[in-house]
């Protein structure tokens, strides 16, 4: 494990311990056929689906909550947010 895995994991259990930590996870939405689809990078597994935007912001939420929740009581670290979402424009 390098210095930067060790650091990242002392934190991140660190982090953990304390219940009002706030992090803000970036999140993908994709329009399906007859549906949203969520999902969080930095949370492998952790997904949700919805019938219209809204619910599947709002079931996303619910399921990084419960992935989280899941994660501690099994004793894992909590991945710190690393994400980030950029847009580019172009000519199409």
């Amino acid at each position: 494990m390098t210095w930067r895995q060790e650091l990242r994991t002392a934190c991140s259990n660190k982090l953990a311990l304390r219940s009002e930590v706030k992090m803000r996870y970036a999140i993908v939405i994709e329009r399906a056929e007859g549906n949203y689809s969520a999902y969080v990078p930095d949370l492998p597994g952790c997904v949700a689906t919805g019938a219209t935007l809204e619910e599947v912001e709002r079931e996303i939420r619910e399921a990084v909550s419960f992935h989280i929740e899941g994660m501690k009581e099994d004793g894992l670290p909590v991945p710190l947010p690393t994400s980030t979402v950029e847009y580019i424009e172009l000519a199409a």
